[in-house]
């Protein structure tokens, strides 16, 4: 028997409402009721949409693995509706995460702490720290309330894919591998959470992310750790540390040289989308006549590039396309976790 997809449900709270709406309500209880039975909901954060599961459920979160496709040594950020819940599931609450928390939650930032007992193996990779981050999504933020339960919530996509910033790039990746679709609108922030070690002295970021390094370090009150490569053996203690990553399925190629690239490519006979911030440069409209050239204006501003980056990767899949080419970004702080991105997605397969 073939199973069905998975209902999207649609949960518009207003801005101004101090709780949601009854069919936004109903939304969330129906969600509820299929974590507490241990399925698989999608959900809308301000970053991505994750797949959630009951954290505390080892079996229920082994189901976000299967779905996904995810490597086991790959640990899973858990979300919690408050403070208070994320310190029940830490071991110890260091000064730097309890800095970052009072400052940016709820927030696009992940703090890594030591993983209290209630966490299972599976959810740390059997690692000794726990990843947490209350989302800035009141739709999220209300269903874990409800559930009562921390959420063990990746991306809502196979592994190494694009992630979704909509329910129906949520439904493309996933489809009847899920249980639920919770519709709360598309992402605001587009990419991922930054995440921060605060297990080490002096914090270190692991995942850069829309919250910045100079934002960090004004918080704790002292310098930040870079990121550095991940090594091989043992446990992650983030997710995002693999090479490849938020890849699409059209090959993707980041170049200093995408003019040149991109007419290489269209003499060759290939047909190429392209994301581009320089719309007004002469060679970028010579090239534009060609009918085998999709050119995508990309924003100029790091954080309006990364707002639409994932759902303008996710359309140039749709269109048969045999090369994406994206021009190389900035090198400075503003573009770190953009560059972040499109550097795993351009890894080779």
């Amino acid at each position: 028997m073939v199973r069905p997809l998975p209902p999207i449900l649609r949960a518009v709270w207003p801005a101004g409402a101090v709780d949601p709406p009854p069919d936004a309500q109903a939304a969330i209880d129906r969600a509820v009721e299929v974590l507490g039975r241990g399925g698989l909901v999608a959900i809308p954060t301000e970053t991505v949409y994750g797949l959630a599961a009951d954290a505390l459920d080892a079996e229920a979160v082994a189901g976000i693995f299967r779905a996904k496709g995810r490597p086991a040594t790959n640990p899973i950020i858990v979300h919690v509706a408050d403070v208070a819940m994320a310190r029940e599931l830490a071991a110890a609450w260091p000064p730097a995460a309890a800095a970052i928390a009072a400052r940016f939650w709820p927030g696009p930032v992940t703090v890594v702490v030591p993983r209290g007992p209630r966490i299972p193996d599976i959810v740390t990779a059997g690692g000794p720290t726990v990843a947490l981050r209350c989302p800035d999504h009141r739709l999220a933020r209300r269903l874990i309330a409800a559930a009562g339960v921390p959420l063990a919530a990746p991306s809502a996509n196979r592994s190494e894919a694009v992630s979704p910033t909509t329910p129906h790039h949520v439904l493309e990746s996933l489809g009847n591998r899920i249980d639920l679709i919770l519709d709360g609108g598309p992402c605001r922030a587009g990419i991922e959470s930054t995440v921060i070690d605060c297990t080490v002295s002096p914090p270190r970021i692991l995942r850069p992310g829309p919250l910045s390094q100079a934002a960090i370090e004004a918080a704790v009150g002292e310098s930040v750790a870079r990121p550095e490569a991940a090594g091989s053996a043992g446990p992650a203690r983030s997710p995002g540390q693999q090479p490849r990553h938020y890849a699409p399925r059209t090959p993707l190629d980041l170049r200093g040289d995408a003019a040149a690239h991109v007419a290489a490519l269209l003499e060759s006979g290939k047909r190429v989308g392209w994301l581009t911030s320089r719309t007004d440069d002469s060679e970028v409209r010579r090239l534009a006549a060609s009918r085998s050239l999709v050119i995508v204006p990309m924003p100029a501003g790091s954080a309006e590039f990364a707002s639409r980056l994932y759902a303008t990767l996710h359309a140039l899949d749709q269109r048969q396309l045999d090369r994406i080419v994206v021009d190389e970004p900035p090198v400075d702080e503003d573009w770190r976790a953009v560059r972040d991105r499109l550097t795993r997605a351009a890894a080779s397969r």
